[in-house]
C-alpha cells in the first residue's frame, strides 16, 4: 500500500508543481496550458477532437476552452466545411504564452500512459476505477487537473462530502 501511495504523491507532486509554474510563467492554469499545447500539437481541432487528444470529457475541455477564448489566447470559429463545427486554433498570443512556457506534466503523463504494455495498462485502468469506486468518487464528470472553479469539481466535491455523511 506505501508504494501505491508513494507513487500516487509523486504523479500529484509532478502535476501540482506543473500548475504552479504555468501559473507563474504565464498566469494560467496548467490545465489550460495543456489544452494550448494540444492545439498547438493538433492544429484546428473540434471540441469532440480537442476532448479525444486530452482523453478529457467534452463539458471538461469546454470549460477550460471558454477562459482561453475570453483570454484571446484560442480562437473559436465555424468551419467553412460545416457551420454547424466550430473550428478551434491557437491564436498568436497562445502560440506566443506556449513558447515561454515550460511542458505541462500532463503532456508526459500521456505519453507514459501510452507506452505501458497492454496488461499493464488493463491493470491500472482496473486498480484505480477500484480505488475511486471504494472511495465514492465515481459519479460526475472528472474536472481537468487543477481546474479550480469548474462546478464539475463543486459537484463532485459536493457528492463524496453528503456520502461521508
Amino acid at each position: 500500500m506505501k508504494t501505491v501511495l508513494d507513487s500516487l504523491r509523486l504523479i500529484v507532486r509532478d502535476l501540482r508543481l506543473s500548475a504552479r509554474d504555468a501559473e507563474r510563467a504565464a498566469h494560467t492554469t496548467g490545465a489550460q496550458l495543456f489544452v494550448l499545447q494540444q492545439l498547438h500539437e493538433g492544429g484546428t481541432l473540434s471540441l469532440g477532437e480537442l476532448a479525444e487528444r486530452t482523453m478529457t470529457d467534452q463539458s471538461s475541455v469546454s470549460v477550460v476552452v471558454k477562459k482561453l477564448v475570453a483570454a484571446k489566447l484560442v480562437a473559436r470559429k465555424p468551419s467553412q466545411a460545416d457551420a454547424r463545427r466550430l473550428e478551434l486554433s491557437l491564436t498568436a498570443a497562445g502560440k506566443k504564452l506556449l513558447a515561454r512556457c515550460p511542458e505541462p506534466t500532463q503532456v508526459r503523463l500521456v505519453a507514459a500512459l501510452k507506452r505501458l504494455a497492454p496488461a499493464e495498462a488493463e491493470g491500472l485502468t482496473s486498480g484505480l476505477a477500484a480505488l475511486v469506486r471504494e472511495m465514492g468518487l465515481e459519479s460526475g464528470t472528472p474536472p481537468m487537473f487543477f481546474e479550480e472553479g469548474s462546478r464539475a469539481v463543486a459537484r463532485t466535491r459536493n457528492k463524496s462530502r453528503s456520502r461521508r455523511s
